[in-house]
């Protein structure tokens, strides 16, 4: 029986029920991403991961990265810039916001959590990255 879902539960549904990779892919990732403990804020985008590399974003910020990872199992560093300023006070708003990072990731996509250190406030996120287009391998058809 195959079920539907709303594109809402599919974004916060894990990426992790797939098969475990070596690697993560590198391609095309959604992007969802969450403040956590009470405060207001969240995100949606798109990701190129790429070699241990990610660059990407949405309407209002963007967001540049590296990482390193093995066996399920990532880390890196993620820089968050406002691209277009925000209409309302948001906690990244005029903000550069760097973060470590550590999650895990599987054929499907990646998730992670960060803790954030914006001004004088912290602020922990969850993000998780669905693959979309993986980029294709030598040997396969274009």
């Amino acid at each position: 029986m195959h079920r539907r879902r709303s594109w809402k539960n599919q974004a916060w549904r894990s990426p992790l029920e797939g098969h475990l990779a070596t690697m993560i892919r590198n391609g095309l990732y959604s992007v969802v991403s969450k403040i956590l403990d009470g405060i207001e804020g969240n995100s949606v985008g798109v990701s190129v991961v790429q070699d241990g590399t990610m660059r990407g974003g949405g309407s209002i910020y963007y967001h540049v990265g590296s990482y390193t990872c093995s066996n399920g199992k990532w880390k890196g560093e993620l820089t968050v810039r406002e691209h277009e300023p925000a209409m309302v006070t948001e906690l990244f708003a005029r903000k550069v916001v760097t973060m470590g990072f550590s999650g895990t990731y599987d054929d499907d996509g990646a998730e992670f959590e960060a803790t954030a250190l914006v001004g004088k406030r912290s602020a922990r996120l969850k993000m998780i990255l669905r693959l979309l287009i993986p980029d294709q391998e030598d040997g396969e058809a274009r």
